[in-house]
């Protein structure tokens, strides 16, 4: 009985292994640094101002809940699209921060792109951000006070200070750009586009598992 359980185990595995087998350094996905970070990590570079981003925000919320236990999903944006003003970009960049810290980042993330790229309204003002956010269920004066708080602005500032030393690399040149443990980025247009949420869950586990 537990020889039959094994073999069955084996047989539900070897896909797994197999598809893992097949990703190749340079192809799938490129060596940026020498150490990986301390803790587990999935980061996703983006702006909600990129129609593939847009597109691509499905794939990543269900990344994000698929990870392994300990695994952090963290979403950075960068401001290089330049289809608003670096007020604008910033204001929703610490909207997102704060909505995630209240545990609504999808919700708040899925509503900013659907009002750019769906119904095409611009933001104008922070007003316009905040009016967005606190119909997603955020009170006022809880989204005002986190908008001016340090750890808010600080984490917005390590965002831009991430994305001005990947870009003097080389490494961001465009985006949605996936780095996993600070170490393997991964190259999207390798991914079957018909099959991308799938290859990019195993090549994400696989890139985790490394040393």
């Amino acid at each position: 009985m537990k020889k039959w359980l094994v073999a069955a185990a084996a047989a539900v595995l070897l896909p797994l292994s197999a598809v893992a087998s097949n990703f190749q350094v340079g192809k799938h996905y490129e060596v940026i640094a020498e150490q990986k970070t301390a803790k587990p990590e999935v980061k996703e570079y983006f702006s909600f101002f990129c129609a593939g981003c847009y597109a691509f925000e499905p794939i990543a919320q269900r990344l994000a809940q698929s990870l392994p236990d300990g695994v952090e999903f963290k979403k950075f944006h960068v401001d290089f699209i330049r289809a608003a003003s670096p007020e604008i970009q910033n204001a929703l960049a610490r909207a997102y921060v704060v909505a995630k810290n209240l545990g609504k980042g999808d919700q708040v993330s899925t509503a900013i792109f659907n009002q750019i790229h769906r119904s095409r309204v611009p933001f104008r003002s922070e007003d316009d951000i905040r009016n967005l956010v606190l119909i997603n269920d955020i009170d006022g004066e809880t989204y005002d006070k986190a908008m001016r708080s340090f750890g808010v602005r600080g984490a917005v500032n390590q965002m831009m200070k991430e994305q001005q030393e990947l870009s003097e690399r080389r490494v961001l040149t465009g985006v949605p750009m996936l780095v996993v443990n600070g170490k393997y980025k991964i190259l999207n247009e390798s991914l079957n586009q018909r099959n991308m949420q799938q290859e990019m869950q195993q090549l994400v586990e696989y890139l985790l598992s490394k040393d």
